[in-house]
């Protein structure tokens, strides 16, 4: 069986891949891939990983968590996903740390299925949104303590997708930015589902760039798409970007940072940083990185 899993991280999609996927079930299933709701299995994994504290699960548990995640046999892939994989929110920067839980969290649930083909997925973010986007879902002490425990200058997710390597050295990794999703959606719902670029995913290719659009420019854009399909890719992602240059929502683009201390000139800093911190991530063995 392969098992695709969506580890986080916090404030890029909100659970949303999950919900596309599940609109393309019907579609998945005959492809033999199972997108199981998540209330249906993620307090079973949680109880099942503490129980286990990283010990390797046995054939029987296997055979148990697999019963438990699909009704068929016939399946041949898995899409599981949860957020918190990595530790919870106010742990998600800790010790002067991004994500010091992610190396054990990943490897215990890995151990799950140790007879089975794992894949872990990631959506990062720049620094200079992560960090403020993640304070505002902290209650005021969090807050304060998350912001004065680092300098977001040494935060690096490249720090993140090595541990989880070095801790899952048989797991391949696949990444994107939050950034890009508006215009990548459809290859991140593709990648992770398995599917080819044959295959076309046939619903919410559009959900992320309908969170940002304006209501008249999502009926412009589908109006245009339906008159005008596109002929590549390339093409595609040329119609989007232009679309939500013109109709996106206010601040829904560009993020208004009002942490304390927080200049343009940190800001920049922690951008190139980024840019930086991808071009290494995308250097690390067994990982892919998904661009726009």
């Amino acid at each position: 069986m392969k098992i695709a899993i969506h580890i986080g991280a916090h404030c890029t999609d909100e659970d949303l891949l999950t919900k596309s996927l599940l609109k393309n079930a019907n579609q998945l299933f005959t492809e033999g891939v199972a997108v199981p709701g998540p209330t249906r299995y993620r307090g079973l994994l949680g109880q099942i990983m503490v129980k286990l504290k990283g010990s390797v699960a046995s054939t029987d548990t296997q055979d148990m968590l697999i019963d438990e995640l699909i009704d068929t046999r016939e399946a041949k892939r898995i899409v599981l996903g949860h957020e918190h994989s990595l530790g919870v929110h106010h742990r998600a920067i800790e010790n002067g740390q991004l994500y010091p839980l992610a190396a054990r969290n990943t490897s215990w649930m890995r151990n799950l299925f140790p007879e089975h083909d794992v894949s872990f997925f990631i959506g990062i973010s720049n620094i200079a949104n992560f960090m403020p986007d993640l304070a505002s879902r902290l209650d005021d002490e969090k807050r304060e303590l998350m912001l004065g425990s680092v300098d977001p200058r040494d935060l690096f997710w490249t720090d993140v997708i090595e541990n989880i390597r070095s801790a899952n050295p048989d797991t391949p990794i696949t990444v994107w930015c939050n950034e890009d999703t508006p215009l990548i959606w459809p290859d991140v719902m593709q990648a992770i589902s398995g599917m080819d670029s044959s295959t076309t995913l046939e619903r919410g290719s559009l959900d992320i760039l309908e969170r940002i659009t304006k209501a008249d420019g999502m009926t412009r854009l589908r109006t245009y798409l339906r008159e005008n399909p596109f002929q590549t890719e390339i093409h595609r992602r040329r119609i989007l970007a232009a679309f939500l240059d013109k109709f996106a929502k206010d601040g829904a683009v560009e993020h208004e940072i009002n942490l304390p201390g927080w200049t343009q000139d940190l800001v920049d800093e922690l951008t190139e940083n980024y840019e930086s911190d991808l071009n290494d991530i995308a250097n690390i063995p067994g990982v892919t990185v998904l661009s726009a």
